[in-house]
């Protein structure tokens, strides 16, 4: 199965609780998406949010043979519960982290990592196989402007070296149960023929500030009184390739604890 850079932008703004195994695939024509995700602990508080950590992967398959179409942009909106804070919290920016391993992404930015995980990418060359590539995923907590934002740094040294980064913009809408919306135009890779076709990444960091707890993702169970629990929507996701665009709707459970 072929997972694709989608799921980093879901990790990162989940803001409440994840079914445990949570899928959901969507197919047009002759591609297939899918993304899914865990947030633990999954029983949570009621009337407060409490620390979380989001687990995440997402895929795109080609159906019927066909190679996978190239992701050109996502756009991921999430429920308007829950917290994102990021008060205190070093930043890094994508200029910092271009051209450089995950060593020394680390050590430019180690203050401002938020999660980590895996990927692996194809180079895809006309009458010929498709070459993997694969590597380390960093997040950084990143500004734009006086906006919060997030940058992935990907790095792979296996067939050859290779380093990129993608900056998410964040935005809020006003109404409606999705509240923040993170975008992300996807790079070109070895002269558009390179793209990442699998990531899984664990988003969560507990710090301090100002003599206080913190953490960057944190989340409350907000199920009616008297109910040990509730579903809701948790995430409208939008994939857009060269020739098709795909929308898939992601629904959470959480447990009062």
């Amino acid at each position: 199965m072929r997972r694709l850079v989608l799921a980093a932008a879901i990790a990162l703004c989940l803001p409440v609780a994840v079914a445990a195994g949570q899928r959901q695939i969507v197919q047009k024509h002759d591609v297939r998406v899918s993304f899914e995700g865990e947030l633990l602990p999954r029983a949570l508080p009621r009337e407060r949010p409490a620390p979380v950590t989001v687990h995440l992967a997402g895929s795109v398959d080609p159906v019927n043979g066909a190679r996978a179409p190239r992701l050109r942009e996502l756009s991921v909106a999430v429920n308007r519960a829950g917290r994102l804070s990021t008060v205190g919290l070093p930043s890094c920016s994508a200029a910092e982290l271009q051209q450089t391993s995950s060593e020394a992404a680390l050590a430019k930015c180690r203050g401002a990592l938020v999660g980590h995980g895996h990927y692996a990418a194809s180079v895809d060359s006309a009458n010929a196989p498709l070459i993997p590539a694969e590597g380390k995923v960093l997040a950084f907590n990143s500004t734009r402007g006086d906006h919060p934002s997030m940058v992935l740094h990907l790095y792979g040294s296996r067939p050859v070296r290779a380093a990129f980064v993608l900056p998410f913009t964040i935005s809020r809408q006003a109404r409606g149960a999705f509240g923040t919306v993170f975008t992300a135009k996807i790079p070109r890779l070895a002269a558009d023929l390179g793209y990442v076709d699998e990531i899984e990444l664990t988003l969560g960091r507990r710090y301090r500030y100002a003599g206080r707890p913190r953490s960057f993702l944190s989340a409350s169970c907000s199920a009616p009184a008297g109910l040990p629990g509730g579903v809701y929507k948790l995430a409208r996701a939008t994939f857009t390739f060269p020739e098709e665009t795909l929308t898939s709707n992601l629904s959470g459970s959480c447990k009062v604890r």
